[in-house]
């Protein structure tokens, strides 16, 4: 938004707005998003909300894009014509990206989330706050091939294998995302140099040709009853033969085509059980699985053969027969493997990341975002809060709980004044383009690294010009002369951002591990300074103001994948105890500490003199409810891990 040169009291007046989105309208946004309608599905999010609006509101000014906020068009000094960015994005990277744009623009930004009935608006502003980046956020959670390709033991297991199946079969082929049994798996060897010799033999031909699933599958015509023979039985049996995977586990059972077909497709009791239910939320019989599987199979074979020699399908939770395909080799499997099916409606929540949205939650956020707005537009950007939107009221009665804008963290590597981190790794093993893609890209959210080495020459690593360093891609860090102790400079032009990385070479990282992100930089590595004890009281009372961003996903099968968009509401999850005795020395007590989401729901129940019971058992009785009336005459909220003033 941009206000123009105009003093606050004139800011309507020149009031703008660009509104950027990539996304397209889908049925699914219409039931919580205003500004859409049925006629709408298939267009524009951005340019259809742009008409919305002017529809109510004719003087407002509004261009709207359908692009990515990462397009390298949007640089800093786009960002820079703006008052205030508002962020409502759904994914960690473009969120990482806008906050790092707004940071080299000296722009405020407004961060937002929702998940369910619980949401959070806070205010980011360079050198006054603290920015997305300065806490560290959950990390998707990711499974090991070999569970996903031999011993699945989680619904979500099966599910992220049918989505490699999909694509295995109709999709871009990825070597990542094989589905047949693992024969290199090394808990299914004896010995490691067994392991080493079938991770080997896996990747060579021996005297048979090794084709792609894809290749086989078309070979066969896509034959449906020879794909289920192969995946549900053939495959299943081979796992069988890896006889030492299975001493503490139980073992998983085959599945015969003419035997399912015997059973009845819809088992009475089973009929009866669901008939009260939508038809999304039934669980049906295996024989109705595999049917379904075979019908899915045939369509989307025939679409396949629609496209142009080359292309490929893409999934899409929204396509019916890509999500029967779906719904249906992941329950065959969870049958395979003993585990309990799943609904259609279940598995299109974890296989399509969605978290549940609530209209009056996004209408209440939205709110919010317009009152923090406001401040910033009136310039007292001092007054702008943290605010929570909790499941149900604190111990004070209250769903929207503010809090006080922590300032930044000086070892975040994002806004520091000089951002550094140490990153552990062995550099005999890791190649440059993991470096750049797994490293650079997905953990530090660049767009697009150069890389020098701090070696005396500026030897350059990486280059962001295309074809520069690509001869450097697979070849080894120590290739390079990187060891314990080198220093890398890596510089993000379009972000106007730098990082330096302190290598730390190691030979000891876990299994399936490439790399670790130390605390803190070298310098910064030592003793810390001994901190005065604090007054702090843990009852275990605590106000649930935090968004959505559960780490419990056993609780809630649904909650698993969101794991991306953890990211998606939240930029305040876990205040560490520095926050909370920062507010102590602004004359607040801290009463209680956070607990996780999973804790609250176990224990919804909260009892105002909760707080006093904690207190007694640090200052007594007495002393407890007079610093109650304390924080009570001064102004201050007690808000489990937060007292806000």
């Amino acid at each position: 938004m941009n206000c123009g040169e105009k003093p606050p009291g004139e800011m309507n007046s020149a009031f703008g707005s660009r509104a950027i989105d990539l996304d397209t309208i889908d049925v699914s946004n219409l039931n919580r998003q205003f500004l859409f309608q049925k006629k709408h599905v298939g267009r524009s999010k951005s340019q259809v909300a742009k008409e919305s609006v002017l529809q109510f509101c004719p003087e407002a000014n509004i261009i709207a894009y359908h692009d990515s906020i990462m397009n390298p068009d949007y640089n800093v000094e786009f960002f820079r014509q703006f008052t205030l960015v508002m962020n409502a994005l759904d994914n960690r990277a473009a969120r990482n990206h806008v906050n790092r744009m707004c940071l080299a623009a000296d722009i405020p930004l407004i961060e937002s989330g929702t998940a369910g009935y619980l949401g959070q608006v806070t205010v980011i502003k360079k050198g006054v706050t603290e920015c997305y980046e300065c806490q560290p956020k959950p990390t998707q959670k990711t499974f090991p091939g070999c569970t996903i390709r031999n011993t699945p033991s989680e619904p979500i297991h099966c599910i992220v294998w049918a989505k490699y199946l999909f694509n295995q079969l109709f999709g871009e082929e990825d070597a990542d995302q094989e589905v047949s049994p693992d024969r290199a798996d090394p808990e299914a060897a004896w010995e490691p140099a067994e392991a080493e010799a079938r991770a080997l033999a896996s990747n060579e031909d021996g005297e048979i040709k090794r084709v792609s699933t894809k290749e086989w599958a078309k070979s066969t015509g896509y034959d449906p009853v020879k794909l289920f023979t192969k995946l549900f039985k053939d495959d299943i049996r081979y796992l069988l033969t890896m006889d030492k995977l299975w001493r503490k586990r139980k073992p998983p059972v085959p599945l015969d085509w003419a035997e399912v077909q015997k059973q009845e497709q819809n088992m009475s009791d089973q009929q009866n059980e669901s008939s009260a239910l939508l038809k999304d939320q039934q669980v049906l019989n295996v024989r109705s699985y595999a049917d379904l599987f075979s019908k899915s199979v045939k369509t989307l074979s025939l679409h396949l053969a629609e496209k142009a020699d080359g292309e490929a399908l893409i999934w899409d939770k929204d396509d019916p027969s890509a999500m029967d395909f779906v719904t249906s080799a992941a329950n065959l499997r969870m049958h395979v493997f003993g585990m309990n099916m799943k609904s259609r409606f279940d598995i299109k929540s974890m296989a399509g990341n969605i978290i549940p949205a609530i209209a009056t939650t996004n209408a209440v956020i939205a709110g919010l975002i317009v009152l923090e707005g406001l401040k910033i537009l009136s310039g007292k950007i001092d007054q702008c809060r943290t605010i929570f939107l909790n499941k149900q009221p604190n111990p004070r009665k209250k769903l929207l709980v503010p809090c006080a804008l922590d300032p930044p963290n000086p070892n975040c590597y994002v806004c520091a004044s000089k951002p550094e981190v140490t990153v552990k790794l062995n550099t005999h093993k890791v190649t440059v383009l993991t470096l750049q893609d797994k490293i650079l890209k997905e953990k530090f959210a660049m767009v697009a690294p150069d890389v020098q080495i701090e070696d005396g020459k500026g030897t350059i690593l990486i280059s962001s010009e295309e074809g520069e360093t690509e001869a450097n891609n697979h070849r080894k860090l120590s290739d390079f002369g990187i060891r314990n102790g080198t220093r890398l400079q890596a510089d993000d032009f379009l972000q106007d951002y730098t990082l330096l990385i302190n290598v730390l070479h190691s030979e000891d990282l876990e299994k399936d591990v490439e790399f670790e992100v130390v605390g803190d930089t070298p310098e910064r590595i030592g003793p810390k300074p001994s901190e005065p004890t604090s007054k702090n009281i843990s009852n275990g009372s605590d106000d649930g103001a935090q968004p959505s961003t559960s780490t419990a996903p056993e609780q809630d099968d649904v909650v698993i994948v969101d794991s991306e968009d953890e990211g998606t509401s939240s930029n305040a999850d876990d205040v560490e105890n520095k926050s909370r005795k920062r507010k102590l020395e602004k004359g607040c007590e801290c009463v209680g500490a956070k607990r996780s989401r999973a804790e609250q729901e176990q224990d919804d129940l909260m009892i105002v003199e909760s707080e006093d019971e904690g207190a007694a058992s640090s200052l007594g009785e007495e002393e407890s409810r007079s610093h109650k009336r304390k924080l009570e005459e001064k102004g201050c909220e007690c808000v489990g891990a937060k007292s806000v003033c």
